[in-house]
């Protein structure tokens, strides 16, 4: 059955021609590789950027509240250990206050990822040195076990704080609440 009459203007810019040697090509193993490649680093590069937004966004509240006193994608040094951050307030070798943000727009493995980088902070930090939590996505709502250990962890005092982007007056009032506590 021809679905493209040979008067039809599609046909004269080809496009019969080229559907018809795309539907008959025959894959071979790089083909169906290159395809699964391109969708997995797709959505890789999606939630890469979409952290590094909640990042950004974090740190451009930070650098208003403490100018330039923290430290950005850094290892902390804790009592027991050191342990990687997103922020260390006023700096990495004795903070006051750590944060770290994770943004994902994925379901899955990710998102449970960040209780294991949650709980490497929580145990490598100093009792008295502040944990927050800044997270965003929609992603959550498919995920709710997984945050709900997370709220448990703010319940019982290891996480200072939980927020997301609008709770951002919020943020900002508790950190400059802790800049006065800390004197930074």
């Amino acid at each position: 059955m021809e679905i493209l009459r040979r008067g039809d203007p599609c046909n004269k810019a080809g496009l019969r021609d080229a559907m018809t040697a795309v539907v008959n090509a025959k894959p071979v193993w790089s083909d169906i590789l290159k395809e699964r490649l391109r969708y997995g680093r797709g959505s890789a590069v999606t939630g890469l950027r979409r952290g590094r937004e909640l990042e950004d966004w974090a740190e451009e509240i930070v650098g208003e509240v403490f100018g330039e006193n923290y430290e950005v994608r850094c290892s902390f040094q804790g009592p027991r250990q050191p342990a990687k951050c997103d922020f260390a307030i006023p700096e990495k070798l004795q903070p006051h206050i750590l944060i770290e943000c994770k943004g994902y727009g994925a379901t899955g493995s990710k998102l449970t990822d960040i209780i294991g980088d949650l709980d490497a902070i929580i145990e490598a930090k100093r009792p008295d040195t502040n944990l927050l939590f800044v997270t965003g996505g929609l992603t959550w709502k498919a995920r709710q076990n997984d945050l709900r250990k997370i709220v448990q962890r703010q319940n019982d005092g290891r996480i200072t704080r939980i927020y997301t982007k609008q709770m951002r007056d919020q943020f900002v009032d508790d950190l400059q609440t802790l800049k006065a506590e800390f004197g930074i």
